[in-house]
C-alpha cells in the first residue's frame, strides 16, 4: 500500500481524476444532445416517465458523503460496465431497426458508447492505483437483452440515456471527491503540505 500513498503516486491519483472530472462532462453533454436527438427521432415525449432500466445501479446514493474512494471507483465501474452492455443492446436494435436510414443517431451513440468504454477503463487505471485491481468482469455472462416491443424498446433506451446523464454527474462529484484528502488520510497532500 506504500506505492498507493507515495507523493507520485498522489499525483498521478490527481491527475486521473481531474482527467476523468473532463471525461464526465464531456461525455454528460453528449449524452444529453444524443438524448435531444433520440427523443425527437424515436417520436418520444421528453417529458415520458420511464421506469427504472435493470441492471443499472441508480446513480443517486444514500449517505454519499459517506463511502470510501474505493466504494465510489467500484460503483461507477459497475455502472459503466452496464452502460456498456445496455448501450451496445441499444445499437444493434437500432440497426435492425432502421438498419442504415437513421446513420446520425447510430454514429452518436456509437460515439458515447466509445466514451462509456473509455471512461470504464479509466476506473480501472484509478482502482489499479488505489492498489486495488478493478474487479473481473468473467463470471455470468452479460443478460440478454429483454424481448420487447418497440415502443418498450424505445422507452428503455430513453431511461438508459436518462441514467447515463446521471451518472456522468455523479461521476465528476465522486472523483471530485477523491482528489480531496480524508479524514486520517496521506495519500493525498492537503494544500497547506503541498510546496
Amino acid at each position: 500500500m506504500a506505492a498507493a500513498d507515495s507523493p507520485s503516486a498522489a499525483l498521478r491519483r490527481r491527475d486521473l481524476c481531474s482527467r476523468g472530472i473532463r471525461l464526465a462532462g464531456k461525455m454528460r453533454s453528449d449524452v444529453v444532445d444524443l438524448l435531444d436527438t433520440y427523443v425527437e427521432r424515436q417520436g418520444l415525449d421528453a417529458s415520458a416517465s420511464v421506469a427504472a432500466v435493470e441492471g443499472v445501479p441508480a446513480a443517486a446514493v444514500e449517505r454519499w458523503d459517506e463511502q470510501t474512494g474505493t466504494q465510489r471507483l467500484l460503483e461507477n465501474l459497475a455502472a459503466y460496465r452496464a452502460f456498456r452492455v445496455l448501450l451496445s443492446q441499444m445499437l444493434e436494435e437500432h440497426r435492425e431497426q432502421l438498419g442504415e436510414a437513421d446513420a446520425a443517431l447510430g454514429r452518436a451513440m456509437a460515439s458515447v458508447l466509445l466514451q462509456v468504454s473509455a471512461f470504464a477503463y479509466h476506473l480501472e487505471e484509478l482502482l489499479r492505483l488505489e492498489s486495488r485491481g478493478p474487479p473481473s468482469e468473467e463470471g455470468a455472462p452479460p443478460p440478454p437483452a429483454p424481448h420487447l416491443g418497440l415502443f418498450e424498446r424505445k422507452l428503455r433506451g430513453l431511461g438508459v440515456l436518462r441514467e447515463l446523464a446521471q451518472w456522468a454527474v455523479r461521476s465528476a462529484r465522486d472523483l471530485r471527491q477523491l482528489t480531496k484528502p480524508s479524514p486520517g488520510s496521506s495519500s493525498v497532500p492537503s494544500r497547506a503540505e503541498s510546496p
